[in-house]
């Protein structure tokens, strides 16, 4: 399945991230795929807030990996901007976190090459026209 959205405002992203969150259950791994600027993290806050993280979610250019309790799982938010093979994944306890049951979203999961499941959820973030806009793609 794959579908396209045109979002013009950060109203607009959550709606379409609690969408998507509606689609989650343990071991979920979401690939968000994208430029710098391009609304990940944005994405990635209207995820949390749908799942009843109780804390702001910010994005882990430095930190690498954040944790974020749910009511029903941990929500782990990955940015492999940084990191120069997939081994470097498995160091910091990618496998680790899906045996645990947790919800993994990776920025920059070409990076982590045959280490994103067949099965994860792949998100293509683009700018739009206009300054808010965005065009994110779902797929399946």
């Amino acid at each position: 399945m794959k579908k396209n959205y045109l979002v013009k405002s950060v109203e607009e992203c959550w709606t379409l991230a609690a969408e998507v969150a509606r689609l989650l259950e343990p071991g979920t791994v979401l690939a968000l795929h994208g430029d710098l600027g391009t609304g990940k993290t944005t994405f990635m806050q209207g995820i949390g807030t749908a799942l009843g993280v109780n804390q702001p979610l910010t994005s882990p250019t430095f930190t690498i990996s954040n944790e974020y309790q749910t009511p029903a799982f941990k929500l782990v938010h990955m940015d492999l901007y940084r990191l120069d093979s997939p081994d470097d994944l498995l160091a910091i306890g990618y496998a680790e976190y899906l045996e645990d049951g947790a919800v993994v979203a990776v920025e920059w999961p070409e990076r982590a090459k045959e280490l994103i499941p067949a099965t994860a959820i792949h998100l293509y973030f683009e700018l739009g026209d206009e300054l808010e806009e965005r065009r994110i793609t779902v797929e399946r």
